[in-house]
């Protein structure tokens, strides 16, 4: 539809999802702005092949799933099994999504709020952020790495070229497996890279027992521990690259030598983590307290916490924020005192902040 929504919606997982049948079950009209190239493509990026969903639900919860359509089985499925029925879902009942949408910032307008993104405005009256706690982090070097691959969804565009996988932790070590595995089974002899900024990659036993399997089974790859992304750059041919130093040669005359290697900024993959919704919030003018040693006793002294209504309404009119991003705790007004409240990032608290975002919104606007 054109025109104006009754509530737009930033974030195609669980609490997006069940947001947009809410919307859909009550008469709201609704859009779902995702920025991956499908929904639950956060879920996708963050579990690895073949770990288990769960209907986990905490103990203290006084509520059951308010959403049973969204609701992972009982016996224990692969995220793909679990994907895959969401994807069914969202076909089935009609969920209008749009996929690929870069979510920018956020206008007042008259009639109510403008989204900004890559793809043009969305207007709304009322807008939902559900975007998730996993917003990955940009590379910090002078250049344009916005290119850079933050997670791997076809691990056969890099046969034939030498690839970079940044990061040490078990996320670039299942994407190293899954780019070595693709050439392995092509005979494509160029090499993966895997790159680091300390001496020391830190990854479970598992992962390093999968690492450890495709190497004896031929994957090519090449460690290079105390790596540094410095700079981006653009080559003769016009080709966007990114230089990583692998070594420094500290110099008394203040003249330091370092060797490094660059590649084209399409071979790199950065699993560098995620920086959180907090450059968001800012961004968007969401109000947030700092943690005291007497107020918070989830999040850590120091952290910032987003402030919301007892209905996940910020303290910009018009925006609730639910799921992940809110997690593992929020300040909470409620009948005039501010209060920290526990929110653990589960499928489950996703789904039941859906639901109770829809039922404010739904008294709000009289639907």
């Amino acid at each position: 539809m054109s025109g104006i929504y009754d509530v737009l919606i930033i974030g195609g997982g669980p609490a997006g999802l069940a947001t947009a049948y809410l919307c859909h079950k009550h008469g709201l009209s609704y859009l779902v702005l995702e920025s991956g190239k499908a929904v639950f493509q956060g879920i996708a990026n963050t579990y690895p092949e073949g770990k288990h969903v769960y209907a986990s639900k905490p103990k203290d919860a006084p509520e059951p799933f308010l959403v049973e359509e969204l609701r992972p089985p009982d016996k224990p499925v692969t995220v793909e099994s679990y994907i895959q029925y969401v994807q069914h879902f969202v076909q089935h009942e009609n969920l209008h999504v749009q996929t690929e949408v870069a979510f920018e910032d956020i206008r007042d307008e008259r009639e109510g709020l403008a989204v900004l993104t890559d793809k043009g405005v969305f207007k709304g009256r009322k807008v939902v952020l559900a975007f998730g706690s996993s917003i990955p982090r940009e590379l910090s070097v002078y250049g344009d790495a916005k290119m850079v691959a933050k997670n791997v969804d076809d691990a056969g565009k890099y046969i034939g070229v030498k690839t970079l996988v940044i990061g040490g932790g078990n996320t670039a070590a299942d994407v190293v497996i899954a780019v070595l595995k693709a050439k392995r089974e092509v005979n494509d002899t160029q090499p993966v890279y895997w790159a680091h900024k300390s001496e020391k990659f830190d990854v479970n036993k598992e992962t390093a027992q999968r690492l450890g399997e495709e190497i004896l089974l031929g994957g090519n790859i090449r460690l290079l521990p105390g790596a540094m992304p410095r700079i981006g750059e653009v080559d003769e041919e016009g080709v966007d690259r990114l230089v990583i130093r692998i070594n420094e040669f500290k110099q008394a005359d203040g003249i330091d030598l370092y060797h490094a290697l660059s590649f084209p900024m399409q071979n790199v993959i950065a699993c560098i983590g995620s920086q959180g919704p907090m450059p968001i919030f800012d961004k968007i003018g969401i109000q947030m307290i700092a943690c005291t040693a007497g107020v918070c006793k989830i999040a850590k002294e120091g952290e910032r916490l987003v402030l919301l209504t007892s209905g996940f309404e910020s303290t910009r009119k018009g925006v609730y924020v639910i799921g992940g991003a809110i997690s593992p705790s929020y300040m909470k007004i409620s009948e005039g005192s501010i209060t920290e409240a526990k929110h653990p990032n589960l499928i489950y608290t996703a789904i039941n902040d859906a639901y109770h975002v829809v039922e404010s919104i739904r008294m709000m606007i009289g639907k």
